[in-house]
Protein backbone atom coordinates (compact mmCIF):
# COMPACT_ATOMS: atom_id res chain seq x y z
CA UNK A 1 0.00 0.00 0.00
CA UNK A 2 1.67 3.36 -0.88
CA UNK A 3 2.62 4.04 -4.42
CA UNK A 4 5.12 6.99 -3.45
CA UNK A 5 8.90 6.83 -3.89
CA UNK A 6 9.27 4.37 -1.51
CA UNK A 7 6.32 1.80 -2.28
CA UNK A 8 7.09 2.46 -5.76
CA UNK A 9 11.01 1.64 -5.43
CA UNK A 10 9.95 -1.69 -3.01
CA UNK A 11 7.68 -3.04 -5.80
CA UNK A 12 9.74 -2.42 -8.38
CA UNK A 13 12.19 -4.26 -6.79
CA UNK A 14 10.08 -7.20 -5.53
CA UNK A 15 8.51 -7.58 -9.26
CA UNK A 16 12.37 -7.64 -10.52
CA UNK A 17 13.10 -10.25 -8.25
CA UNK A 18 9.90 -12.84 -9.71
CA UNK A 19 7.32 -11.85 -7.27
CA UNK A 20 3.96 -11.22 -8.08
CA UNK A 21 3.17 -7.82 -6.85
CA UNK A 22 0.27 -5.55 -6.25
CA UNK A 23 0.28 -1.99 -5.60
CA UNK A 24 -2.95 0.21 -3.86
CA UNK A 25 -2.91 3.81 -4.10
CA UNK A 26 -5.32 6.46 -3.92
CA UNK A 27 -3.98 8.45 -6.31
CA UNK A 28 -4.02 6.80 -10.26
CA UNK A 29 -1.65 9.28 -11.11
CA UNK A 30 0.79 7.44 -8.63
CA UNK A 31 1.36 4.60 -10.10
CA UNK A 32 3.47 6.58 -13.47
CA UNK A 33 6.52 6.03 -10.66
CA UNK A 34 5.68 2.22 -11.22
CA UNK A 35 7.55 2.98 -15.03
CA UNK A 36 6.32 0.87 -18.40
CA UNK A 37 7.94 -2.01 -17.51
CA UNK A 38 6.20 -2.74 -14.43
CA UNK A 39 4.00 -5.73 -14.63
CA UNK A 40 1.81 -6.51 -11.64
CA UNK A 41 -1.21 -5.15 -10.80
CA UNK A 42 -2.54 -1.56 -9.92
CA UNK A 43 -5.55 -0.97 -7.36
CA UNK A 44 -6.83 2.67 -6.93
CA UNK A 45 -8.57 2.88 -3.56
CA UNK A 46 -7.76 3.40 0.26
CA UNK A 47 -5.03 0.68 1.34
CA UNK A 48 -7.02 0.05 4.59
CA UNK A 49 -10.71 -0.33 2.85
CA UNK A 50 -11.41 -4.08 2.88
CA UNK A 51 -12.46 -4.41 -0.60
CA UNK A 52 -9.75 -2.62 -2.05
CA UNK A 53 -7.75 -5.13 -0.46
CA UNK A 54 -9.46 -7.49 -1.43
CA UNK A 55 -9.38 -6.53 -5.72
CA UNK A 56 -5.63 -6.37 -4.91
CA UNK A 57 -5.83 -10.08 -3.99
CA UNK A 58 -4.31 -9.62 -0.43
CA UNK A 59 -6.37 -13.03 0.83
CA UNK A 60 -3.60 -14.69 -1.50
CA UNK A 61 -0.63 -12.43 -0.29
CA UNK A 62 2.37 -13.98 1.38
CA UNK A 63 3.40 -10.58 2.77
CA UNK A 64 1.88 -6.72 2.75
CA UNK A 65 4.14 -3.80 3.01
CA UNK A 66 1.74 -0.27 4.59
CA UNK A 67 4.32 2.33 3.32
CA UNK A 68 2.08 5.26 2.46
CA UNK A 69 2.70 8.94 3.96
CA UNK A 70 0.27 8.25 6.92
CA UNK A 71 1.32 6.48 10.39
CA UNK A 72 -2.60 5.97 11.15
CA UNK A 73 -2.89 4.73 7.53
CA UNK A 74 -0.62 2.21 7.63
CA UNK A 75 -0.98 0.62 10.97
CA UNK A 76 -4.65 0.24 10.32
CA UNK A 77 -3.92 -1.32 6.90
CA UNK A 78 -1.02 -3.49 7.94
CA UNK A 79 -3.63 -5.06 10.99
CA UNK A 80 -6.42 -5.70 8.28
CA UNK A 81 -4.01 -7.35 6.23
CA UNK A 82 -3.31 -9.72 9.18
CA UNK A 83 -6.33 -9.92 11.27
CA UNK A 84 -8.64 -9.92 8.30
CA UNK A 85 -6.94 -11.61 5.42
CA UNK A 86 -4.52 -13.82 7.41
CA UNK A 87 -1.60 -12.43 5.84
CA UNK A 88 1.45 -13.80 7.94
CA UNK A 89 4.54 -11.56 6.90
CA UNK A 90 3.52 -8.02 7.42
CA UNK A 91 5.49 -4.35 8.07
CA UNK A 92 4.48 -0.94 8.56
CA UNK A 93 6.43 2.27 7.59
CA UNK A 94 6.06 4.87 10.61
CA UNK A 95 7.22 8.27 10.49
CA UNK A 96 6.92 9.13 14.08
CA UNK A 97 9.30 6.64 15.96
CA UNK A 98 8.55 6.92 19.49
CA UNK A 99 5.01 5.72 18.33
CA UNK A 100 6.77 2.43 16.24
CA UNK A 101 7.16 0.68 19.79
CA UNK A 102 3.53 0.79 20.39
CA UNK A 103 2.89 -0.63 16.88
CA UNK A 104 5.05 -3.08 17.48
CA UNK A 105 3.19 -4.39 20.62
CA UNK A 106 0.47 -4.77 18.52
CA UNK A 107 2.84 -7.48 16.27
CA UNK A 108 3.20 -5.64 13.44
CA UNK A 109 6.79 -5.19 12.49
CA UNK A 110 7.59 -1.47 11.87
CA UNK A 111 10.06 0.48 10.07
CA UNK A 112 10.67 3.64 11.04
CA UNK A 113 12.04 6.56 8.30
CA UNK A 114 14.92 7.56 9.72
CA UNK A 115 16.44 4.31 9.06
CA UNK A 116 14.39 2.82 6.14
CA UNK A 117 15.65 1.42 2.81
CA UNK A 118 13.85 -0.58 0.83
CA UNK A 119 15.96 -3.62 1.49
CA UNK A 120 15.31 -3.93 5.17
CA UNK A 121 11.65 -3.53 4.12
CA UNK A 122 12.30 -6.49 1.75
CA UNK A 123 13.71 -8.96 4.54
CA UNK A 124 10.97 -8.38 7.19
CA UNK A 125 8.83 -9.22 3.86
CA UNK A 126 10.57 -12.14 1.92
CA UNK A 127 10.50 -15.60 3.92
CA UNK A 128 14.03 -16.75 5.89
CA UNK A 129 17.30 -14.51 5.39
CA UNK A 130 18.74 -12.16 8.37
CA UNK A 131 19.47 -8.63 9.01
CA UNK A 132 22.77 -7.84 9.74
CA UNK A 133 23.04 -5.06 12.16
CA UNK A 134 26.68 -5.39 12.90
CA UNK A 135 29.64 -6.15 11.77
CA UNK A 136 33.23 -5.87 13.80
CA UNK A 137 36.08 -4.02 11.79
CA UNK A 138 37.92 -7.84 10.86
CA UNK A 139 34.90 -8.69 9.23
CA UNK A 140 34.87 -12.02 11.44
CA UNK A 141 31.84 -11.52 13.84
CA UNK A 142 28.37 -10.42 12.65
CA UNK A 143 25.63 -9.91 15.24
CA UNK A 144 22.46 -10.38 12.87
CA UNK A 145 18.75 -10.61 13.60
CA UNK A 146 17.96 -14.62 12.49
CA UNK A 147 14.16 -15.85 12.11
CA UNK A 148 13.30 -18.81 13.89
CA UNK A 149 11.00 -21.70 13.12
CA UNK A 150 7.98 -21.87 14.76
CA UNK A 151 8.71 -25.18 16.33
CA UNK A 152 11.64 -23.11 18.35
CA UNK A 153 8.40 -21.84 20.61
CA UNK A 154 8.55 -22.74 24.13
CA UNK A 155 12.57 -23.74 23.77
CA UNK A 156 15.39 -22.53 25.94
CA UNK A 157 17.98 -20.07 23.77
CA UNK A 158 20.33 -21.97 25.22
CA UNK A 159 19.40 -25.22 22.96
CA UNK A 160 20.05 -22.81 20.13
CA UNK A 161 23.41 -21.53 21.07
CA UNK A 162 24.22 -25.45 21.26
CA UNK A 163 23.10 -26.36 17.82
CA UNK A 164 23.74 -23.13 16.01
CA UNK A 165 27.38 -22.23 17.43
CA UNK A 166 26.18 -18.68 17.78
CA UNK A 167 25.26 -16.44 20.71
CA UNK A 168 21.88 -14.83 21.51
CA UNK A 169 22.82 -11.44 22.17
CA UNK A 170 19.09 -10.42 23.32
CA UNK A 171 15.85 -10.52 22.18
CA UNK A 172 13.16 -7.67 21.42
CA UNK A 173 9.79 -8.70 22.70
CA UNK A 174 6.81 -6.73 22.78
CA UNK A 175 8.91 -4.09 21.29
CA UNK A 176 11.53 -4.05 24.41
CA UNK A 177 14.90 -5.51 24.24
CA UNK A 178 15.32 -8.33 26.55
CA UNK A 179 18.80 -9.67 28.25
CA UNK A 180 18.61 -13.95 28.06
CA UNK A 181 19.49 -15.82 30.98
CA UNK A 182 19.94 -19.84 30.69
CA UNK A 183 15.98 -20.59 31.41
CA UNK A 184 15.00 -18.25 28.58
CA UNK A 185 12.86 -19.77 26.15
CA UNK A 186 11.65 -18.44 22.37
CA UNK A 187 7.95 -17.27 22.52
CA UNK A 188 6.08 -16.45 19.46
CA UNK A 189 7.01 -13.06 18.38
CA UNK A 190 10.25 -12.59 19.59
CA UNK A 191 13.39 -11.31 17.52
CA UNK A 192 16.59 -12.70 17.99
CA UNK A 193 19.93 -11.57 17.64
CA UNK A 194 22.46 -13.47 17.15
CA UNK A 195 26.36 -13.32 17.37
CA UNK A 196 28.01 -15.70 14.68
CA UNK A 197 30.83 -16.37 12.92
CA UNK A 198 30.43 -14.48 9.84
CA UNK A 199 31.41 -16.91 7.10
CA UNK A 200 28.86 -19.39 9.33
CA UNK A 201 26.11 -16.75 8.91
CA UNK A 202 24.15 -18.88 6.02
CA UNK A 203 24.44 -22.18 7.92
CA UNK A 204 22.84 -20.86 10.87
CA UNK A 205 19.77 -19.44 9.09
CA UNK A 206 19.52 -22.84 7.66
CA UNK A 207 19.44 -24.21 11.46
CA UNK A 208 16.97 -21.45 12.32
CA UNK A 209 14.31 -21.84 9.80
CA UNK A 210 14.25 -25.64 10.58
CA UNK A 211 12.85 -27.15 13.50
CA UNK A 212 15.46 -28.30 16.56
CA UNK A 213 17.16 -31.27 15.72
CA UNK A 214 16.17 -34.51 18.11
CA UNK A 215 17.94 -34.69 21.30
Amino acid sequence: MGCGRVGSTLARSLSDQGHDVAVIDSDPMAFRRLGSSFDGRTVTGMGFDRDTLKAAGTAEAYAFAAVSSGDNSNILAARVARETFGVENVAARIYDPARAMIYQRLGIPTVATVRWTAEQMMQRLLPKGSIPELTDPSGKVSVAQVPLHDAWIGERLTRLEEVSSSRVVYLTRLGEGVLPHRDTVYQAGDLVHLAVDAHSLGSVEAICAAAPPAD
